[in-house]
């Protein structure tokens, strides 16, 4: 075999050749082994940057990356059913994780989810979990596959053997502005869900003002990569597109949000949004893990596993397994930290919420304390908002655009401030569907 240069591998792609499967593998151990410079690697991701990645080559350097570190094996695990998880391009408010892995693990799933932190302006799963006092996120390998087995779900941060090399690359592709690209983000996220064994996968592309990649069209491409690619390296895949121009739920924040899944699980309180993206991702994977037949099975599966509280039942089980509470279901106000400053934003006026800025929603929280700017900042988790009012509701003087949470009164008045910015009073809107199309192999 011919021998391989970095540098020309670099410039091929550079100039718009395919790579092949060496050229690929070459790149991808160099990355993970440190042989290749961050210069080399900045380099090679700004190439595909511009000129992209064929299908193949997208599944090619998908397969390797995931290749570069452990790839879990659930055999001899003796879990409930099919392994199976959901992944969201992110949104600000958008705690569906929370809910879903109890209901599918309820439904007779196996879910073991791997989470990340917030990441710019929307909020991480992993960081409303870590708002419950003791819930461990990186527990041992032998004690994650027992929560599995013993919960039927359990959610995690990524370990630092899983995909090795998506973590180099996508760190490099941060500081060098080659973060928006399809071909990337589709292999970042599934040299990840591919190491962590999975038999079906559904994801969540999220389009608007909240979300990392706005226009509907570029979602959409983006959806199709992914259930291209994952299909094609042989995981069971499909995705929705849904709606990120309005906060997902009626909050924003960390342990504000754990509060409005508690909730969701109980049945105390549903957002009409919230309910229909989660109940219509949790019956994708019922039909993709084969615990369904169609659609409509799925559905009156997910319903019997919320009306009867077997869900709820799921989500106690994983946080007290996990270290958590063992009464947060029943006592969420005992254990979830409370801002000091609690206060209701009015609008001043009469009217409808005609359309907000979500993104802007996501850097208000972030602005109270609830996310970060800098990987090694820290997470004040009582921060937020609740109560947020979307496009297509009414305002009365009285009725607040939100109610604020936050560590001072400068806070309230800044993020108060702010809010009335981000959102536009006027005249009943037409209302949009939360689920706007459906992408399947």
């Amino acid at each position: 075999m011919a021998s391989l240069f970095p540098q020309e591998i670099i410039r091929r792609k550079r100039d718009g050749a395919t790579l092949t499967t060496a050229e690929i593998e070459f790149i991808v151990r160099g990355i993970t082994d440190g042989s290749l410079a961050d210069a080399q690697v900045a380099g090679f991701a700004m190439a595909v940057f511009f000129r992209g990645l064929s299908m193949d080559e997208r599944v090619t350097l998908t397969r390797a990356m995931m290749a570069s570190g452990r790839v879990m094996d659930w055999k001899g695990a003796d879990l409930p059913g099919p392994i199976l998880d959901k992944h969201s391009t992110g949104g600000v408010g958008d705690k569906v994780s929370l809910m879903l892995a109890p209901i599918v693990a309820a439904c007779g799933g196996a879910v073991p989810m791997i989470s990340g932190r917030g990441l710019g302006h929307t909020g991480g799963t992993l960081d409303k979990l870590q708002a419950i006092p003791g819930y461990d996120p990186m527990p041992t390998p032998d004690r994650f596959r027992r929560v599995v087995r013993q919960a039927g779900c359990a959610i995690i941060g990524q370990t630092d053997d899983l995909a090795p090399a998506d973590r180099r690359l996508y760190a490099i592709r941060d500081i060098s502005g080659a973060v928006e690209s399809i071909p990337l983000i589709t292999t970042s996220i599934l040299s990840k869900k591919l190491a962590a064994g999975l038999d079906a996968l559904v994801m969540d592309v999220k389009f608007g003002s909240g979300a990392f990649c706005p226009p509907y069209e570029e979602a959409t491409e983006l959806a199709r990569s992914i259930v291209g690619v994952a299909n094609a390296a042989g995981l069971r895949t499909t995705a929705l597109l849904t709606d990120m121009n309005r906060v997902l739920g009626n909050s924003a924040g960390n342990a504000v949000e754990v509060r409005e899944a508690i909730n969701y699980l109980t049945g105390s309180y549903r957002d009409a949004r919230l309910d229909s993206v989660t109940r219509a991702l949790a019956a994708e994977l019922l039909v993709l893990g084969g615990l369904a037949d169609d659609d409509r099975t799925a559905q009156a599966a997910v319903d019997k596993a919320l009306t009867s509280g077997a869900a709820g039942e799921r989500f106690a089980k994983m946080v007290a397994e996990m270290g958590g509470p063992s009464d947060l279901m029943d006592h969420p106000d005992n254990h979830l930290a409370r801002a000091p400053v609690v206060r209701p934003v009015l609008a001043g006026r009469e009217g409808y919420v005609t359309s907000v800025d979500a993104r802007a929603y996501g850097v208000i929280v972030m602005g109270l304390g609830g996310g970060r700017s800098r990987p090694e900042d820290g997470i004040d988790p009582a921060v937020g908002l609740t109560d947020i009012r979307g496009p297509g509701e009414p305002l009365t003087r009285d009725r607040p655009l939100a109610i604020v949470h936050a560590r001072s009164e400068a806070d309230a008045d800044r993020a108060a401030s702010e809010l009335r910015a981000a959102t536009i009073i006027g005249p009943l809107p037409a209302m949009t569907p939360v689920i706007r199309d459906r992408i399947a192999a």
